[in-house]
């Protein structure tokens, strides 16, 4: 008896859980995003405007145009790809947020034949 009324106590606690998104609050700005290639970390910076995304990575600047799905969610496409990978849209998705970082996903918006879909992780943090 005991038992179910703890398992009981424990779902009625986890199932008010919300997750804090204030998308809103990053939709424009200016973000770094730390990542790992081949075993060494990477630091890029973007800046985001409501249309536009301009990626500063290695002394490259590299712009994509945002279409926004909801205030959590939107697409990124390469304005000027260099080849066929490039030319495929990004999906990304915030998923929590905090007073000066976002955690999010990103996939292929458009699943490829015969491939699985690959989703990744990460954290952007602001600079201004």
């Amino acid at each position: 008896m005991k038992r179910s009324l703890f398992i009981l106590f424990f779902i009625a606690l986890t199932s008010c859980y919300n997750v804090e998104r204030n998308c809103q609050d990053y939709k424009t700005g200016e973000f770094k995003f730390s990542f790992i290639v081949d075993g060494v970390e990477k630091t890029g910076t973007f800046k985001r405007t409501k249309a536009y995304s301009i990626d500063y990575f290695e002394g490259k600047v590299d712009s994509s145009s945002i279409r926004w799905i909801n205030d959590c969610e939107f697409i990124l496409k390469k304005l000027n790809p260099k080849n066929s990978s490039e030319d495929d849209a990004i999906h990304m998705k915030i998923l929590t947020t905090t007073d000066s970082s976002y955690t999010f996903e990103y996939k292929l918006a458009i699943k490829k034949q015969n491939k699985s879909i690959r989703v990744e992780k990460g954290t952007a943090y602001r600079i201004k």
